[in-house]
């Protein structure tokens, strides 16, 4: 017997509008839409997804898990980091020196991600 990751859980003020922000920035979809879950994922049978739940309470402190997204090339990455913050993310300084292989965001609720160097770069 095992378990495999169903959704990935974010708390949310705007169910709809962030679940939305979330699936232009990953080119997915809304799967399922309900008052109080909206679900986002790359087609109706992906084997998970993300899954968008309420919350009344403000984000106070930096997130203990987030996403790292990558992109095919580096000339990509620096492209859609310029399409997810049309999108409505926002830089955010969490201490880095400049010189780090990855762009810190945040989602438009404070959901702080990273753009990362194309994986062949970290493998390699």
């Amino acid at each position: 017997m095992s378990v495999a990751i169903h959704h990935v859980v974010i708390d949310a003020h705007d169910l709809p509008g962030l679940a939305r922000f979330w699936a232009q920035v990953l080119h997915w979809q809304v799967v399922s839409e309900r008052e109080r879950e909206v679900i986002i994922g790359p087609d109706r049978n992906a084997a998970w997804g993300i899954c968008f739940m309420p919350v009344t309470e403000p984000k106070r402190v930096k997130n203990r898990l987030h996403f790292d997204l990558n992109a095919e090339s580096a000339e990509d990455r620096l492209a859609e980091i310029d399409r997810i913050l049309a999108l409505g993310a926002t830089r955010v300084d969490i201490g880095q020196t400049g010189d780090e292989s990855w762009a810190v965001l945040a989602d438009p609720e404070g959901n702080e991600f990273c753009v990362v160097r194309p994986k062949q770069d970290l493998i390699g």
